[in-house]
């Protein structure tokens, strides 16, 4: 299964590409899709809609594997990534590429096995899980990996083929 996972912003945009196969996880790809500070932020969503569809186009993801959006204390910040993450959708949806959707805790359990997981520890474990002699940068492609990493590991899970079986026998 190829999956591409994606760190959601607005001025930064990580991407990860990974093969996944009966558990083993092999790095095809990875990188950044940047915006121009002084653009409106209409251009820059533009910007980062037109960059997504070719991106799809490129890597031919299975799936994509998003962050679900994390409030810190900066509720600004917080807005403007929701924008650029509601691009981000619509180029999945818009590309007909199925999307799964996963919470910081649930990308940090899926990668180290502890949902309160400082980010180091998520960053290394990426590393050493795509044996990759250094972790990859900068930080928004490695943690658009370890969301690609997070979604190889779920969607293989007992529990998912489980729910899965059951959905496809009603």
């Amino acid at each position: 299964m190829r999956i591409l996972g994606i760190d959601p912003g607005i001025a930064t945009i990580g991407f990860g590409l990974i093969d996944a196969d009966a558990g083993r996880t092999q790095l095809l790809k990875y990188g950044v899709i940047t915006t121009e500070a002084g653009l409106p932020l209409a251009k820059r969503l533009l910007r980062i809609g037109s960059d997504m569809e070719e991106l799809i186009a490129q890597c031919k993801p299975d799936v994509i594997s998003v962050e679900e959006l994390f409030f810190n204390n900066n509720i600004t910040t917080g807005i403007a990534v929701a924008h650029g993450r509601g691009v981000i959708l619509y180029s999945a949806e818009k590309c007909g590429v199925p999307l799964f959707e996963y919470t910081p805790s649930q990308v940090k359990q899926a990668v180290v096995g502890y949902g309160k997981a400082e980010k180091r520890q998520v960053m290394d474990m990426t590393r050493r899980l795509l044996k990759l002699k250094t972790v990859p940068r900068p930080d928004d492609a490695a943690d658009a990996l370890a969301l690609a990493i997070c979604h190889a590991r779920s969607a293989t899970s007992l529990l998912q083929r489980a729910n899965l079986n059951v959905k496809q026998t009603i």
